[in-house]
């Protein structure tokens, strides 16, 4: 499908079915992206699997868009990366790590 092969900044739904969890994080990290990625769940073993497991700079859960607050690294990981570091706060001197931002939200 063409949308997994571009990076899109927009109000843009893309639903790729999948038979579980682990299934659904295969399919996440094989593209060459990784800005975000959000789940929706009542189930915290989900939240932490998905959390430990996915390639992407920014998590959200219960979350549409995780855009954290500005004092976080704004930028994704692999062909999401813009830049030679992520500029806000300590990330600015630990260039020699991948971050991991989760914003979460529980109802």
């Amino acid at each position: 499908m063409k949308i997994w092969q571009d990076e899109i900044f927009a109000p843009v739904l893309s639903i790729a079915r999948v038979n579980n969890l682990d299934e659904a994080i295969e399919l996440a990290n094989q593209s060459r992206f990784a800005n975000g990625a959000c789940i929706f769940t009542n189930d915290g073993g989900s939240v932490r699997e998905f959390r430990e497991n996915i390639d992407a700079g920014m998590l959200g859960v219960n979350i549409g868009v995780p855009a954290p607050m500005a004092f976080f690294p704004f930028t994704g990981w692999k062909d999401s990366f813009y830049g030679d570091l992520h500029a806000n706060g300590k990330d600015g001197l630990q260039f020699y790590t991948q971050k991991k931002v989760i914003t979460t939200r529980w109802v």
